[in-house]
């Protein structure tokens, strides 16, 4: 990952959309955000809360906005980040006429985040998900797993569940399980070293 210092230095590098950053910068800025970047992209916060962040992609310019889930999308521009992401929401740019012309969207919507971190509004709980029979059952005849299990963060759970279940096969899902027993003992996430 490329470091830079600032958005200025992110867009003396980049690529595929600088333009339409240079267009949505100062939407963001003159909406109350500051910017900065952080895991390198900008990113754009408000008393220290992460808002939103640019992505680029190979085709379209996205603002994620971390909690989109808060957000009232009237104009129908937020799409789901991906089927693991639960918070977060993306606007799509393929242009600078594409950004000019959601300027007011993009202006309301920070304005709806910025009020959401001020009233402290709770992102509302993922549904519950099916734990992987494999798993669950591995987890009920081993106590010594369970316990392990049942110490680690939800999210380092969820990793674990969703790795398990994302196999078509039982067979899979079992071997799987296996896989990842020593390092649910050892208290570790699945992508831990």
């Amino acid at each position: 990952m490329e470091h830079y210092d600032d958005v200025d230095s992110y867009l003396r590098n980049a690529q595929r959309w600088p333009e339409e950053i240079r267009a949505l910068r100062p939407i963001l800025v003159s909406a109350g955000l500051t910017e900065h970047i952080k895991w390198g992209k900008p990113c754009y916060s408000h008393d220290g809360a992460n808002i939103a962040i640019i992505q680029e992609f190979s085709d379209n310019l996205a603002l994620m906005f971390f909690k989109g889930i808060l957000l009232d999308d009237r104009a129908g521009v937020l799409a789901e980040v991906g089927p693991n992401s639960h918070a977060a929401r993306r606007m799509m740019f393929a242009s600078v006429e594409d950004v000019q012309k959601n300027a007011e969207t993009v202006t309301a919507y920070v304005g709806q985040a910025i009020a959401h971190e001020v009233e402290g509004t709770e992102v509302p709980p993922r549904q519950e998900e099916e734990m992987a029979p494999e798993l669950g059952e591995r987890l009920a005849e081993d106590d010594e797993l369970a316990a392990a299990f049942d110490k680690l963060t939800p999210g380092r759970q969820r990793a674990y569940n969703l790795h398990v279940s994302g196999a078509k096969r039982s067979a899979t899902r079992r071997q799987r399980v296996e896989k990842i027993a020593p390092r649910i003992l050892e208290g570790k996430g699945l992508h831990d070293r």
